[in-house]
């Protein structure tokens, strides 16, 4: 009987290997469409269980795509997990072999979770969300430079270029705003999630496009992924704080910003807010707890088709 076999791809722009774990083969091919072909021939020669590839910024999709049209498993996975598991293996070199081989044995140990890619609509508007953010990263560091510019001609140079990425920011929202509109579902997900009191257009627009899985996940589930889930760091006699780790920090960082405002402006947030003050809890985890709190009420919000009034009323 053959034996399943997992599958470790590392991708490059130009070029991906491919690593068997059972036997430790590694094969090269280019990052086209011939050469996604080849390797999908090649692997069909196999009992494949599970194909697992490292995120690199969008070079793995069109691999990805066609393993799946091909009718494999495909497992997307952060890389900081796969360099931990090296590090756990001590496989401290790397090299593209290595690196696929690595990647092959983490498939075959961890197994991870076999998602769906997001929609076209989904990844188009994760494009735009990903692009204001790097505009408004641009604008912060032109005002920190403002500050501290003594010369006229700079300063006034560094104040047109805030003006024109404020501009392009502006127009960037009315194009996440049009995108989430000309998609029922968006639009639908979009409109129970701005419902809750101080979730603004920014937390819709980084959940719809980075989180697609909220409403499908359970409430434990879906604070892992983003990050807010506190684990603990307990030994022995020792009992030490719970801390946050992982996730997808873009999401989570919007977040912690709405639950700073939802503090203030969200009555059922702000009692569970100062609860937890006056019960001597450090202000910053106590936003962070409200951060928690709210993206679960939103993920009920999503899995039952609920507005926030009827969330926390119901």
């Amino acid at each position: 009987m053959q034996q399943d076999t997992y599958v470790g791809i590392d991708v490059a722009k130009g070029e991906f290997d491919v690593a068997i774990a059972s036997t430790g083969k590694v094969w090269r091919f280019p990052n086209t469409a011939a050469g996604c072909r080849s390797a999908i021939k090649r692997l069909s020669q196999f009992l494949v269980a599970l194909v697992v590839l490292e995120a690199t910024g969008g070079h793995e999709w069109k691999l990805v795509d066609a393993l799946r049209a091909a009718g494999f498993k495909v497992a997307v996975v952060n890389p900081i997990q796969i360099r931990n598991f090296a590090r756990s293996l001590g496989i401290l070199a790397k090299t593209d072999r290595i690196d696929a081989k690595v990647i092959a044995r983490f498939a075959a140990v961890v197994r991870p979770p076999v998602r769906e890619r997001p929609s076209r609509e989904v990844r188009d508007l994760a494009a735009l969300v990903s692009r204001r953010w790097q505009l408004q990263g641009l604008r912060t560091a032109e005002r920190n430079r403002l500050g501290s510019a003594a010369n006229q001609t700079v300063r006034s140079d560094l104040r047109r270029a805030i003006d024109g990425l404020g501009r392009r920011i502006v127009r960037l929202d009315r194009e996440i705003a049009s995108a989430i509109e000309a998609d029922p579902t968006l639009r639908a997900r979009s409109a129970l999630l701005a419902s809750a009191p101080g979730v603004g257009p920014q937390l819709v627009a980084a959940l719809a496009a980075y989180l697609p899985e909220l409403g499908t996940l359970g409430n434990k589930q879906v604070a892992a992924l983003v990050g807010v889930a506190p684990f603990n760091r307990d030994s022995g006699g020792f009992s030490g704080r719970r801390f946050i780790q992982g996730g997808r920090s873009p999401v989570r960082q919007v977040l912690y910003m709405a639950a700073l405002s939802a503090s203030r402006h969200n009555p059922a947030i702000g009692e569970f807010y100062d609860r937890l003050v006056e019960a001597g809890k450090p202000k910053k985890l106590a936003l962070i707890a409200c951060a928690r709190k709210l993206l679960i009420t939103l993920n009920s919000m999503l899995r039952h088709g609920r507005q926030w009034e009827e969330q926390v009323q119901g």
